[in-house]
């Protein structure tokens, strides 16, 4: 009977969470007579996929969908193996000063990305790099403290007999790292993956701060700059429908790695 009663409440929990997405769900597929009708209409009628076509073809969603996925992509591909080096290097090598490094990398955690905000800014514009998606995807080649941390709690939970026995047999550490240790640690590696998507994809200031031509938009700047477009202003669904597929692609990724994502924040938890 607890169960039950447990059950029923999460449920409710999650339906009220859902609220929000469902009724910009809903009014992205009405049309522009329905979005605004008073008593609202919770289930569109009729359904409309209208709003989705003049976000994607008429308002260049569709060009910044595509960049998007160009700067996402190469953030997993960086952060993934960056971090997953770094953290091999600190798991199981030996070198001075590794306590005070890990303490300075495990500190940089704390630090607001604002305080970095202008020095970075002007780091990119010296380099001529802005308006390139580079200030975008390059840092994340360059390691990712919270991913350093999760490869470094998976790989030290991990018995050292592992890599002795690969040494012997041959293997040099980079092959050992990509052969034994990361498709041993697919949970944690699909915890990173997910949390590097969501933050590359929902990044809003870093484009807005190097990117300027409108043509290299991504969909977070896209979503930002809709209320300038007179069809937006005209017809809340357009905007409704902009945000659904801005929003679409990380519900999705959530969900079929969610399995992973769980197992890899428990482990991560327990083994440290």
């Amino acid at each position: 009977m607890k169960r039950i009663f447990y059950y029923i409440v999460l449920t409710l929990g999650a339906f009220i969470m859902l609220i929000p997405f469902l009724w910009v769900l809903s009014n992205s597929l009405k049309t522009v007579d329905n979005v605004m009708k008073i008593p609202p209409q919770y289930i569109p009628n009729p359904i409309t996929l209208g709003n989705f076509k003049i976000v994607l073809n008429e308002l260049s969603f569709l060009k910044y969908l595509g960049n998007s996925f160009f700067v996402v992509v190469f953030n997993l591909v960086g952060t993934v193996l960056s971090s997953a080096l770094v953290g091999f290097g600190f798991a199981k090598f030996d070198f001075v000063g590794k306590k005070i490094l890990f303490t300075l990398m495990l500190a940089t955690l704390m630090m607001p990305a604002q305080v970095t905000m202008i020095p970075t800014y002007f780091i990119w514009s010296k380099a001529g790099m802005l308006d390139t998606f580079l200030p975008l995807i390059l840092p994340a080649f360059l390691g990712q403290a919270t991913g350093i941390f999760l490869f470094n709690q998976n790989y030290r939970s991990m018995p050292d007999v592992l890599y002795e026995s690969a040494l012997i047999d041959g293997c040099n550490p980079l092959r050992i790292l990509f052969q034994i240790y990361m498709p041993l640690s697919k949970p944690t590696m699909m915890t990173l993956i997910v949390l590097t998507f969501i933050g590359a994809w929902n990044n809003t200031m870093g484009p807005l701060l190097y990117l300027q031509s409108r043509e290299k938009y991504t969909l977070t700047m896209g979503l930002l700059t809709l209320d300038q477009s007179p069809i937006a202003a005209a017809n809340v669904g357009v905007k409704m429908a902009g945000s659904v597929i801005t929003m679409a692609p990380v519900i999705i990724v959530f969900l079929f790695s969610q399995k992973y994502f769980v197992q890899g924040d428990i482990s991560s938890g327990v083994k440290g």
